[in-house]
């Protein structure tokens, strides 16, 4: 077994200085340093003063370093997770894009092999984001394969698939709705044209997210408060933030905040292959993209994912909003790990815990990242 000391440890939302982690894959205990002799250490951690977390997870992302998950490709899979450990990022779901269902089905597959043979990351589902989106709302998503909501297209993968983005107003939205509930599978709002009407119908149904909040969807207007405002009203409702400051500005990512509380809001990268690339051209989902000025764009201006990596999200939410550091990380860990009902096992430095681990100095830069108890990066400050 191995140990963490010399850490400021986030446990239930306080910080622990004086105390040692002790772990395999999973967490073991959390004692005093007196009793350390208790276990027979074989790694001994020094955190040297930094702060100690729970793994982040994302829940909304493409890819990075050059591959993207519609690629369907094992290799590239490998390097998404392999790379994701550098940002802090334990688990994620693998998310796909609105395409012809042959390869949607394929990258399915893919995805399912992968989590099971790739290291670093832990790929925990998918997040199938379309194609269940309006026509008059895809975004950066290829109209040519909008669907009409069919839970039939889920149903060889229904226990890899964690959340599905869709518009409520397509046709057979509430049956397709209660059919996903029943399977344990998360509704979020996005890509959508509905109204207000129309979301909180969806939400009645069991619909408990808000895709990339503020973006792709009807705004909140005093007389039409839309998607955005059905998603500020529900307290049962998590809202997704891309928190860049380009999809959505500081003061608004102040003002999600106040209106939901930490305990509702959901950071996510939305990344693409870009991401870790610099600027250039680039795929996304059979479509170009240009990246420049820290966004990713088509060629008609339309935001199209982002580059944003997880550590970079944190950073910007807690300068931007002023909150506190575990504040933050409440919404990469427990946040999420509550809406995918995981948090029996992720999301928390709790013993009997998966041991996904992140050691992060004071401006958010990773130092360690450890996934069940495997270290899996160590920055290069950090290597003896």
């Amino acid at each position: 077994m191995d140990a963490i000391i010399n850490g400021k440890i986030i446990i239930e939302n306080t910080w622990v200085t004086d105390k040692v982690l002790i772990f395999e894959d999973k967490i073991i205990d959390i004692i005093p340093k007196s009793k350390i002799c208790k276990y027979l250490v074989n790694h001994l951690y020094d955190a040297k003063g930094n702060c100690v977390s729970p793994g982040f997870i994302d829940i909304h992302t493409h890819g990075a370093m050059g591959h993207d998950i519609m690629d369907g490709e094992g290799e590239g899979m490998k390097a998404i997770c392999e790379s994701y450990t550098s940002y802090g990022v334990t688990g994620f779901l693998a998310t796909t894009m609105t395409m012809n269902q042959d390869r949607i089905q394929r990258v399915l597959g893919t995805i399912e092999k992968s989590k099971v043979e790739t290291t670093g990351s832990k790929i925990l589902g998918c997040h199938l984001e379309g194609p269940f989106i309006s026509p008059q709302n895809f975004g950066a998503q290829n109209p040519n394969f909008i669907l009409e909501p069919d839970f039939g297209l889920l149903d060889n993968y229904k226990e890899l698939i964690k959340v599905v983005t869709m518009a409520p107003e397509l046709t057979g939205a509430e049956y397709f709705i209660k059919k996903c509930v029943d399977n344990n599978i998360v509704i979020s709002i996005g890509h959508s044209c509905g109204t207000y009407e129309d979301a909180i119908n969806a939400i009645r149904s069991g619909a408990r997210g808000i895709t990339h909040t503020f973006n792709a969807m009807t705004a909140l207007n005093h007389r039409e408060p839309g998607i955005v405002g059905a998603g500020m009203d529900c307290d049962e409702v998590y809202c997704e933030l891309i928190a860049d400051n380009i999809h959505v500005h500081p003061v608004v990512q102040r003002i999600i905040l106040k209106t939901k509380g930490i305990d509702k809001v959901i950071l996510v990268t939305d990344s693409i292959r870009a991401c870790g690339m610099g600027n250039g051209v680039y795929d996304l989902g059979g479509q170009t993209i240009v990246v420049e000025k820290n966004s990713a764009r088509l060629n008609n201006g339309t935001l199209a994912g982002s580059i944003l990596t997880m550590d970079s999200a944190l950073r910007n939410f807690t300068r931007n909003t002023g909150i506190s550091v575990i504040e933050a990380v409440k919404t990469v860990t427990q946040n999420p790990a509550k809406l995918l009902k995981m948090e029996d096992s992720i999301g928390s430095i709790t013993i009997g815990k998966c041991s996904d681990i992140v050691i992060f100095d004071d401006a958010f830069s990773i130092l360690n990242t450890f996934v069940n108890g495997n270290l899996q990066y160590i920055a290069e400050n950090m290597k003896v």
